[in-house]
């Protein structure tokens, strides 16, 4: 399945290669751009649906998502369990939970996600959820290249594809990605 995948990332121009600061500060010689992957939403419905199908066993009343990148994720993802979507979103440099969106006590999430790193935007929205009284049954994303540094949610965590992309400390680059000027995706 990863192979697969991969191709369709390249195929569709959603894995870059340059020199990028992601959004935890690192820096990294190659990017996942997935709203290049999920803007084709044939493919979303099958690449989220395969990763829907991972989480089927999980009890789950909705699914929630950081806002940007995993909204369509989340959606998707709903939409194959045939469950609620909520999001959270930025809000004076943290997340938040606008748009008159509620999490009742008790109430069953997934995370839904389209890359992590290390993570702080998932254990954010898991920090919301459980602050609302939610519980939080598993964390869904379609990229993991969190490699030997795997974050630990506190729940099962599953992705399509785990991807070892090396990432260097802005003080630590290496001289061939100090030649090049980095990019942040995310104004891409």
């Amino acid at each position: 399945m990863s192979e697969g995948l991969l191709a369709l990332f390249r195929k569709t121009g959603a894995l870059l290669d340059g020199h990028f600061i992601l959004r935890s500060g690192l820096h990294s010689r190659q990017y996942f751009q997935c709203a290049l992957l999920l803007q084709y939403t044939d493919v979303a419905a099958r690449v989220c649906g395969m990763l829907a199908d991972q989480l089927r066993g999980c009890d789950c009343d909705t699914v929630i998502s950081p806002a940007l990148g995993g909204i369509i994720v989340g959606q998707e993802v709903g939409r194959a369990l045939g469950k609620r979507h909520i999001f959270v979103e930025k809000e004076a440099g943290g997340l938040v939970l606008r748009r008159g969106f509620k999490i009742d006590k008790g109430e069953r999430f997934i995370v839904a996600e389209d890359v992590v790193t290390r993570g702080g935007r998932v254990q954010e929205t898991i920090d919301i959820v459980r602050a609302h009284g939610g519980i939080v049954s598993a964390v869904g994303v379609i990229v993991d290249r969190s490699d030997q540094d795997k974050p630990d949610f506190g729940c099962p965590f599953v992705s399509l594809i785990e991807m070892n992309v090396e990432t260097f400390e802005a003080d630590k680059l290496p001289a061939d990605l100090a030649k090049i000027p980095a990019i942040k995706p995310g104004s891409l």
